[in-house]
């Protein structure tokens, strides 16, 4: 990275700070790692104009599994009623790795993130795996550490393994772990995986610790799971020796009441089939997968319901075990594409504010305003005019992004 530190104003094509409307012409002002005014064409003159491109905030990928990055087209994804065949196919590939093999997955995934504009990522990490590498790299991060175990005695080993393992002592958000420390950049959360895989009777308490991820009703088999007990989803667990039905408690609504009253924040990722009306509280977010939940074949997402409720929708890519690639703007030009009735402000916010907010970063970046972090992204556009600005920022286009981390590219 080169370092370009100093007073020094940008413009481009269009400048999108999401905090107000796109700027023609917009003008960017940097003093060394702070965006010092935002303003519209003529207020300034610029020192650099970067030409056709868009300037929006710091990309956002709420949520990945970095440890994944090597399936990339090894484990197909399935029709929704043969989701578990996926996860055996996961789990299969995941005990063919070695820690090295990890290792370097984990760092060409985040290679990946990087080159295509995001400056913070949610990642769960098994194991806290993926701490090394991202603790060194030019973006922030949310690393959630995943707890696995469906009976008591399976969940307090994972417990007692994280207490045990390199984050050390008893887990408390106020108390950094010693050997895996937070960072100004780099912070650490919890994640149960899902209500069926993840005692949350007994993980219910961490929630109101800080902040956590959780899988929910990601498919038909889970719901049919936590409704009745029954499908695919026992066999499944019972080949793993791990279903103990007495740590299934609730409907993934019900599930959501539980944890109502849990004031830390909470990402409930997928959702693919919560009810439009589920119980949603400020404090939690829907992450919304796109082009894994496309892979999946599965019905129309109900984001657009939750948007129209004011629930905080962000989007992530899910891992390369379901995804072409690890690029947060293709998951928006996705959307765009299919759902052109989203309007463009809402979700470039989707990939930008929503996002930092959901991971706790929101006062730092996720738009474009004075005393926030120079963050930005350089996205070509097309050569082309648009009635709404957004539209040509979600064409699919070729040419690479140039990103701006703490002031410099």
């Amino acid at each position: 990275m080169t370092a370009t530190r100093g007073h020094r104003t940008l413009t481009a094509r269009w400048v999108f700070p999401v905090a107000g409307p796109p700027l023609a012409r917009g003008v960017v002002t940097v003093e060394g790692d702070r965006i010092a005014a935002v303003e519209p064409h003529g207020e300034r003159a610029a020192d650099e104009d970067l030409g056709n491109v868009a300037i929006v905030p710091g990309l956002v990928n709420a949520h990945t599994h970095l440890d994944l990055s090597g399936a990339r087209g090894r484990i197909p994804p399935t029709d929704p009623d043969h989701f578990t065949d996926w996860l055996r196919g996961v789990i299969a590939y995941r005990r063919t790795r070695t820690p090295e093999q990890v290792q370097a997955d984990i760092r060409a995934g985040l290679a990946e993130c990087l080159r295509f504009g995001t400056t913070l990522i949610g990642d769960i990490t098994s194991g806290g795996a993926s701490y090394p590498a991202v603790v060194k790299a030019q973006t922030r991060a949310m690393l959630f550490w995943e707890l696995i175990g469906l009976s008591e005695e399976r969940y307090q080993a994972a417990l007692r393994a994280l207490a045990n393992n390199k984050i050390g002592g008893s887990w408390d958000p106020d108390d950094p772990p010693a050997e895996l420390p937070e960072t100004k950049f780099c912070r650490w959360a919890l994640s149960p995986h899902s209500p069926y895989s993840a005692n949350h009777t007994h993980a219910r308490g961490q929630f109101f610790l800080g902040h956590s991820a959780i899988h929910l009703a990601e498919s038909p088999g889970e719901m049919e799971l936590l409704a009745t007990k029954t499908g695919p989803f026992v066999e499944f667990l019972e080949e793993l020796g791990a279903w103990h039905p007495e740590g299934i408690t609730a409907t993934p609504t019900d599930f959501l009441v539980s944890h109502e009253k849990a004031a830390a924040p909470a990402l409930f990722v997928h959702c693919n089939y919560l009810p439009p009306d589920a119980p949603l509280k400020p404090h939690q977010t829907v992450v919304y997968c796109p082009r894994t939940h496309g892979a999946f074949l599965h019905p129309p997402h109900p984001f657009r319901e939750f948007l129209k409720r004011g629930v905080r929708v962000c989007l992530g890519t899910d891992s390369l075990a379901s995804n072409p690639d690890l690029d947060i703007l293709a998951e928006a030009r996705f959307v765009h594409a299919r759902h052109p009735d989203v309007q463009g402000e809402e979700l470039l916010k989707m990939v930008t504010l929503a996002g930092a907010e959901a991971l706790g970063f929101g006062a730092e970046m996720g738009s474009l305003e004075v005393g926030k972090s120079a963050d930005l992204v350089a996205v070509p556009l097309p050569d082309r005019d648009a009635a709404d600005p957004h539209a040509l920022l979600f064409a699919y286009h070729p040419g690479d992004r140039r990103t701006m981390f703490r002031g410099d590219w």
